[in-house]
């Protein structure tokens, strides 16, 4: 009787215990959650602090010192939570707080729209097949050849400066993100064209639509949520290392990437260690709270890596 009421348990439920039940996935989880609301919290943050990103605190400077700031752990005090910006002498915890909305604004769009596009294009050619499916094969082949940090970077210099850097970089990581799934869901996808369901639901007179949205896309929904899940710190990763390359968001947008880049100097001569320090922090646990999350997910879908005992 108990392994019958197992057996009616699908495995997409199965997963999702699984998932509730790993302790490396609600630390992930609770990670996640709590800068997601820093995030959306992150205005009211700043106003709480009484500071913003945008006013330039000359006077808390140390012009002795190459204009690092004045006092310890980077001039942090009760008006400034992460101390100031050297040079600029901005308030670091407000720059903070919003690069990380920044960030994740970004990382959740291109998440969102890669996950779509790679699910509908890759289910699409394996059911339809043919010159269809032949196109886009050549197309992914195409874009996993392509230079695309290089053209990133070419692009995020060419691009007039009036454009929205932000909106450029949810673009560009759009169009070279979507590959990879789409691959694989093509891949996986191609196992069930020809199974028992499929054939019932053409043979029912179903349109393609309606076989690929009720019937392919329910079974599909592990690898989707993994492949997701996953992509989100490498996203954040990547708008990070563009803005460290200097074709990211542009100042004074806060970012983290570029407040990083903005550190290195400071760090390698002593002068304010401490300025990467929060930015530094704010990326990490961001990245660390997705990967764990994804991880999780990733061994509760995947039966090759679930554990036995």
């Amino acid at each position: 009787m108990g392994s019958e009421v197992v057996s009616a348990v699908s495995p997409t439920r199965q997963a999702f215990r699984r998932v509730r039940r790993d302790r490396s996935a609600r630390l992930g989880a609770v990670l996640v959650v709590v800068l997601v609301l820093i995030a959306i919290a992150a205005p009211l943050l700043a106003k709480l602090e009484g500071q913003d990103p945008y006013t330039y605190n000359i006077g808390l400077l140390d012009p002795l010192r190459g204009n690092a700031p004045r006092g310890a752990v980077g001039g942090l005090s009760g008006d400034h939570w992460f101390g100031i910006e050297p040079l600029t002498g901005r308030d670091l915890f407000s720059i903070a707080v919003l690069g990380l909305r920044t960030s994740l604004f970004i990382a959740i769009v291109v998440t969102f729209v890669t996950t779509v596009v790679g699910t509908l294009v890759g289910i699409s050619a394996a059911y339809f097949g043919g010159w269809y499916d032949a196109v886009v094969s050549r197309l992914l082949d195409f874009l996993f050849g392509f230079p695309s940090l290089l053209f990133m970077i070419a692009l995020g210099i060419i691009v007039p400066a009036g454009f929205p850097r932000w909106l450029l970089l949810i673009i560009v990581l759009s169009v070279f993100g979507w590959a990879g799934l789409a691959r694989l869901i093509r891949n996986q996808a191609r196992s069930l064209v020809e199974r028992e369901f499929v054939e019932a639901a053409r043979s029912s007179g179903s349109s393609g639509w309606h076989i690929v949205s009720r019937e392919l896309l329910p079974n599909l929904l592990g690898p989707v949520l993994v492949i997701a899940t996953m992509a989100v710190p490498g996203i954040i990763g990547a708008e990070a290392g563009l803005s460290f390359l200097g074709v990211g968001v542009p100042p004074p947008t806060p970012s983290l990437g570029r407040s990083i880049s903005d550190s290195i100097v400071w760090v390698y001569t002593g002068a304010d260690p401490w300025f990467l320090a929060f930015p530094g922090a704010m990326l990490f646990l961001a990245v660390l709270g997705f990967t764990l999350l994804g991880d999780s997910v990733r061994d509760a879908f995947d039966v090759r890596l679930r554990r036995t005992h």
